[in-house]
């Protein structure tokens, strides 16, 4: 029931994305909508990704809130790096360790990062769960730390939103229990 319930939402979003593609709303738009959703989730199937843990709201909303945060403030600091006259800012790729469990949870991870200017995941290294950023400016010492204050903050905040110990049990173990 719950395969059937996810594909129906995909078709219904695949509709709604053609239809704001193409800018109007038509019967035309919506039919080869449709069509269109239909061929790609039954003869394009992504495969089934695993969700573990539980969804946890109130750091969800802190770790929303600390997103929003960083876009602006990296945005403003990047920017005054354009402006800012003489030679241009010193970057380098830095690693990072992401003690993150779930595979869902690593990507989102490293799609907010990817957000956020200025840094950008150049390769990840799933079984190590380490990460290479091309980071904008690091000059010094300080904000090389702070890029990874922030990737320490944003891990512990997806943690607390997805992955808490007290909640988490791989998919593995569900379906053994079954």
């Amino acid at each position: 029931m719950r395969t059937i319930a996810l594909r129906v939402w995909m078709v219904c979003w695949l509709i709604l994305v053609w239809v704001l593609l193409w800018g109007t709303v038509s019967a035309a738009n919506i039919l080869s909508g449709l069509l269109v959703a239909l061929v790609i989730t039954l003869l394009l199937p992504l495969p089934p990704v695993p969700v573990e843990g539980r969804l946890h709201p109130i750091p969800l909303v802190r770790l929303v809130f600390t997103i929003i945060f960083r876009l602006l403030s990296s945005s403003v600091q990047v920017a005054a790096l354009a402006l800012k006259p003489g030679p241009p800012p010193l970057t380098a790729v830095l690693r990072a360790h992401l003690a993150l469990k779930s595979d869902l949870v690593l990507v989102l991870a490293v799609n907010i990062i990817n957000l956020t200017p200025g840094t950008i995941v150049l390769e990840i290294d799933q079984p190590r769960r380490m990460i290479y950023v091309h980071v904008l400016d690091v000059g010094n010492e300080r904000t090389v730390q702070r890029f990874y204050k922030q990737v320490d903050s944003l891990q512990k905040l997806l943690v607390a939103s997805f992955e808490r110990e007290s909640d988490w049990r791989p998919v593995a173990e569900k379906e053994a229990a079954s």
